[in-house]
């Protein structure tokens, strides 16, 4: 990186820069020398893609700035600070510069190779087009925006090549060693029969060179922010820190006497055999351990243990629900240090048409070496078009993959997701650990009807040699099933039979349930119900969680003997270890009812605990629900002894699965398949693939304050968190922060709240909760028509 001040530079006249900002103290300007930014990015994008791609990657960072040779932006940097953003600008503007990069390289590989090298430096084309706008589709897309006659990106072209001829010719030429035949035979997986293995790699590479581009700008523009990148401890210090805890865990459970109860060996020994088979070969596992037999912290053992044993740049814990994550992130936390695992489940990006400099530059690029991460997050990104989702994405190669929960992978994106990973663990040196106590189908499938065929990942190794003794040694609960699988429960009936338990969980499939029945308990037993659904913000739930773990703790002791009845949603069935010697469970997804058992007896602490099944009415919009509760039915009707064994879900998941009607329902392989002309659909891809369609969502930041910060003359620390997202603050760690106090609401709701003054919006698609009246101290954020308990306030 090079930076010039105008104080120092007079012959500045002459040079060239990428980008300029002010200094706030001095008032200084100083501009960022663009040869240098150039073959800075190139550099830094080579060594991000060493093992797939570095001569690509070069030849990406070195001409992806090309157009800001053009006169109009050289003089438009020096005007403004805020040029890194080109996605403000017409098309036709003469500072837009991404397309010029992406001509040369088609021009240059037609002349050197003829047509065919044309059609492969599409490849170079997609990335340097796309590192501000996105990856854009080929047909009706890029291809007219780059060759049609009249596009305005021939005048850019020709402009940025006549002034780059003149100031660093040498930038222009392809090296003298690049050798096309042998570049495109070590583009991984060029010969699989996998189809996404070539758009994977494109996408890839387009990851290496946005984040070598913003990671030099932030450089220059904020050097602070810069260097609070650096710092994290090698993953060998994780794996010590987690062997000392677990350490410390095993002492502490000696000291208790209780290290030859039952659960406690069979915990044990599922660490054992995690951390003994971490030194096999990368490639794919499965942890399938009883819910309550410590796969978590024993699957991060092998996960580090693996990691280190085989060089590997870092762990990434993937867990379903975003409601939950923060539940694993701060177990991690207290382990590790919370600086020390990045946290990411952003519900704050902004439309590309609303970044700006510091929003880019702030955005997350997993240069951690622990990370966890929601489901939607991590498959979203692999098949995303935008800059800000890409940009992690070279960071995945190398990696431990924790699939935390793996039974949830949504079915309808099933095949695409199996197939880039099975793209990632071929050629990208990436482990893939399935960890679940319901294990999916996912190997090879075939079918009558083809399009329920799957692609399945290769055979999973087994951490655990006997699982199904393991499930045996493990038995803690009897599930208790409704005679009649078809009649719904009304939610008055289902409240006087859990009002017979003082001490239950009761788990419901909707957030309109849980709300109805914490009512229905608060009336007939005059006792306060406590509540846990996706309408608390993340902290709240955590505060929630904490209180119900107390109470137990409470409770077992004798120092508690008040009812402690819990309503939830399924949201607590995945990384929240309480236990409660009765579940009531609403009829769902066998893996559900597992999931539910977990939470049912965890400790063994009685002889067995009682699991109850109930029927509730199944809203339409709800198919994975409806699929699993059919496919419960089916597997109920066909015998099987006992529904939480191992051998149950090798019945269940084949019957889930044929539920749907396709397993790439919006034909998301097809629009990335190479067909020899590397023209992808990149943009449409990434609209399809959505997990969770938000796009009628937005995120709303409540002001919930802590139980104990009530006492405190100081402001609650979202109080503070607000005034610095107001002020227009992006950086990471405070965005990080606001997602503890963020809740997901529709979109036409809060924009009714908007015109009433109820919301302020106070950063693009960030809204924070002004009406105190709108989030309740128990059933969080209210929907429209809701009526307040005056009672209930927390803001």
């Amino acid at each position: 990186m090079s930076v010039m001040d105008s104080a120092t530079a007079p012959e500045f006249d002459q040079a060239y820069c990428a980008h300029s900002a002010t200094d706030a103290a001095t008032g200084t300007r100083r501009f960022h020398g663009l040869v240098e930014h150039l073959q800075s990015v190139a550099s830094t994008a080579a060594d991000f893609s060493a093992n797939w791609g570095s001569q690509w990657a070069y030849l990406a960072g070195l001409w992806h700035d090309l157009g800001k040779f053009r006169p109009g932006f050289q003089s438009y940097i020096r005007q403004v600070d805020d040029a890194h953003i080109e996605g403000r600008l017409p098309a036709a503007s003469e500072k837009s510069h991404s397309a010029a990069g992406a001509l040369l390289a088609i021009k240059l590989f037609e002349r050197e190779f003829g047509p065919a090298g044309g059609r492969v430096a599409r490849i170079l084309a997609y990335a340097i087009a796309g590192h501000h706008a996105g990856l854009a589709d080929w047909t009706a897309g890029l291809d007219t925006r780059l060759l049609a006659p009249d596009a305005p990106s021939a005048t850019e072209y020709a402009e940025a090549l006549a002034a780059c001829e003149r100031a660093a010719p040498n930038l222009l030429p392809l090296p003298a060693d690049f050798d096309l035949a042998k570049a495109c035979k070590d583009i991984p997986g060029a010969r699989d029969e996998n189809p996404l293995a070539l758009s994977l790699w494109i996408r890839m590479l387009f990851s290496a060179l946005v984040d070598a581009d913003f990671l030099d700008t932030e450089a220059f523009m904020d050097q602070a922010r810069a260097d609070r990148r650096r710092g994290y401890p090698p993953l060998d210090h994780y794996r010590e820190l987690l062997e000392a805890h677990l350490g410390s865990l095993a002492a502490t459970v000696a000291a208790s006497g209780r290290s030859k109860d039952a659960v406690m060996l069979a915990r044990s020994d599922v660490l054992w055999q995690c951390q003994e088979k971490a030194t096999l070969a990368p490639g794919v596992f499965s942890l399938t351990v009883p819910t309550g037999g410590g796969k978590t912290l024993s699957s991060l053992a092998f996960a580090l243990r693996h990691a280190c044993a085989h060089r590997m740049r870092r762990v990434i814990y993937a867990i379903p629900y975003t409601s939950i994550i923060e539940q694993t992130a701060d177990v991690f936390g207290r382990i590790f240090g919370t600086d020390s695992v990045i946290e990411h489940h952003s519900q704050a990006e902004t439309t590309d048409s609303q970044e700006t400099a510091r929003s880019r530059l702030a955005c997350e690029n997993w240069d951690g070496p622990l990370v966890v991460t929601t489901n939607v997050q991590l498959f979203e990104s692999l098949f995303a078009a935008r800059t800000s989702r890409c940009r992690k994405l070279h960071r995945i190669a190398g990696s431990v993959i924790v699939l935390d929960e793996a039974q949830l992978l949504p079915p309808e994106f099933l095949q695409p997701i199996l197939d880039a990973l099975n793209v990632l663990v071929a050629h990208y040196g990436v482990t893939v650990l399935l960890c679940t106590a319901t294990q999916p189908a996912l190997g090879v499938a075939t079918h009558f009807d083809a399009r329920k065929n799957l692609r399945g990942l290769p055979p999973a190794m087994p951490l655990i040699d006997d699982e199904a003794a393991l499930f045996r040694h493990l038995h803690r609960v009897a599930v208790e099933w409704p005679s009649d699988l078809q009649t719904p429960v009304p939610i008055s009936e289902l409240a006087q039979s859990v009002a017979e338990h003082d001490c239950v969980l009761t788990i419901v499939n909707t957030r309109n349930d849980a709300a109805e029945l914490v009512a229905a308990l608060d009336g007939l037993t005059g006792d306060e119900t406590l509540h846990l659904s996706a309408a608390l913000c993340g902290q709240h739930r955590a505060d929630t969680i904490a209180k119900i773990r107390e109470r137990l703790a409470a409770r077992r002791s004798g120092a508690d003997t008040k009812p402690l009845r819990v309503v939830s949603t399924q949201l607590v069935e995945a990384g929240v270890d309480i236990d409660f010697p009765v579940v009531f469970r609403a009829l769902a997804g066998l893996d559900s009812i597992a999931q539910a058992a977990g939470r049912c007896n965890r400790e063994g602490i009685q002889r067995e605990g009682r699991v109850i099944v109930f029927v509730r009415g199944l809203p339409k919009s709800l198919t994975s629900l409806r699929a699993g509760v059919e496919a419960t039915r089916s597997t109920l009707a066909a015998g099987v002894a006992d529904a939480l064994a191992p051998a149950a879900f090798q019945h269940y998941f084949p019957l889930y699965y044929a539920g749907y009607q396709s397993l790439d329902k919006h034909g998301i392989v097809d629009a990335l398949r190479h067909r020899g002309d590397f023209a992808f659909c990149f943009r449409e891809a990434a609209e399809k693939f959505r997990l969770v369609d938000d796009r009628d969502q937005v995120s709303v930041v409540v002001p919930y304050a802590r139980p104990q910060d009530g006492s405190n003359a100081e402001p609650s620390p979202i109080a503070l968190l607000i005034e610095r997202l107001r002020q227009g603050d992006t950086d990471r760690w405070l965005l990080r922060k606001q997602q503890r106090y963020t809740v997901t609401a529709r979109r036409n709701m809060v924009s009714q709240w908007q015109v009433r003054g109820d919301v302020e919006e106070v950063q693009p698609g960030l809204f924070v909760l002004v009406d105190p009246l709108r989030y309740d101290r128990r059933l969080g954020l209210l929907p429209e028509g809701t009526q307040p308990d005056a009672s209930h306030f927390v803001c």
